[in-house]
Order: structure tokens, then C-alpha cells, then sequence
């Protein structure tokens, strides 16, 4: 027992109690602000439920730790992520080396297959063969449409109307329908 504790031993039990109330509503506050958060940063190191809630805890934890010894030297919001990330990754590396496996999802390849792009290219080239095919007006609203042109902005350009437009696509569309052979529906 100190000198202090020894003259006044209510008030220093008084101090301690009022900084461990202060404490606690600090971190309530903390974990109201910033749980669904951490919540998620759990979630993005653990996919199965029981670790991400054992994760989670432990930041929970980790947290209520290092919260008397934050300095204000960093805003609470870096401090806190600092801290979880931390926990983080010390739980995924006990994990790891206690032998339980992080089985990674298998995500599929961006990529198209060879054979997918292949089929595009004759596709595209099939496309391009049949506009070349098509009567000047007919070619000009297709062409512009697959440049992503809207009705009004082919209709300045061409200096038609814009139900002139309409018209032209309408037709642009079945004609380039009958020569592709096709009665799958052209995207505008």
C-alpha cells in the first residue's frame, strides 16, 4: 500500500473506480462506433463463423488491453484498426502454425479461355463482315449505336431526327438480323 493509499484510503479507491467507469464508457462508445468495422475486418480474415466470433473476440479484448495505454497520439479510429489489424494477424498465424488450414476459396480466373476468345473473335468478325453488308444509312446508326451513342448524339451527328434514328436502328437491326441468320436480339 502507498503513503497515499495509507493517509486516504477511500479516495484512492474513489480515483480508481470514477478512471475504470471512465474506461468503460470509453470503450462502449468505442465498440458502438466502431464495432460493425471490426466486425467486418474479422470477417475478411476468417471465413467460418466460430473463428471470425473467436477473432473478433480477441480484438475485443486486445483493444480494452491497449485502450489505457492509448496516448492521443494518433486519432482512436487508426489506434483501433491498428490494434485489431495487429490481433488479426497473430490469430491467423497461430492458426496457421497449430495446423489449421486457411482453406482458401477457389476464385475463378478473370480471364476468358482461349477458346471463349476465339469464338468472340469470329463472332466480332461475323458482326463486322455483316454491317460492311448493310446500306450507308443502316451502317452509320449501328455503328455510331455500338459506340455507345445515344439516339440524340446520332442524330447530330448524322443531322437527322431523332425518330429518324429510331427508324434507321429498327431496320439496321432486322437487316442485320436476315444476314446473320440469326433471330437472337441485338443489344442497342
Amino acid at each position: 500500500m502507498s503513503a497515499e493509499e495509507e493517509a486516504f484510503p477511500g479516495r484512492t479507491t474513489n480515483i480508481v473506480e470514477a478512471e475504470r467507469n471512465q474506461l468503460e464508457r470509453e470503450y462502449e462508445e468505442l465498440w458502438s462506433t466502431f464495432g460493425p468495422s471490426l466486425s467486418r475486418l474479422a470477417s475478411s480474415y476468417e471465413s467460418e463463423t466460430h473463428a471470425r466470433e473467436d477473432l473478433l473476440q480477441e480484438i475485443r479484448l486486445a483493444i480494452w488491453v491497449a485502450l489505457p495505454r492509448f496516448r492521443r497520439e494518433s486519432s482512436l479510429r487508426t489506434f483501433v484498426f491498428r490494434v485489431a489489424h495487429n490481433r488479426a494477424l497473430t490469430h491467423v498465424w497461430r492458426r496457421k502454425r497449430a495446423g489449421v488450414s486457411e482453406e482458401a476459396e477457389e476464385l475463378p480466373d478473370p480471364r476468358s479461355s482461349p477458346e471463349v476468345d476465339a469464338m468472340q473473335r469470329v463472332d466480332q468478325l461475323r458482326l463486322i463482315e455483316a454491317i460492311r453488308q448493310l446500306p450507308i444509312p443502316f451502317r452509320q446508326v449501328l455503328t455510331l449505336a455500338l459506340e455507345d451513342l445515344t439516339h440524340a448524339e446520332i442524330a447530330a451527328v448524322l443531322g437527322i431526327s431523332e425518330n429518324n434514328v429510331a427508324v434507321r436502328m429498327n431496320r439496321a437491326r432486322n437487316l442485320l438480323r436476315e444476314k446473320l441468320g440469326s433471330r437472337e436480339r441485338l443489344k442497342r
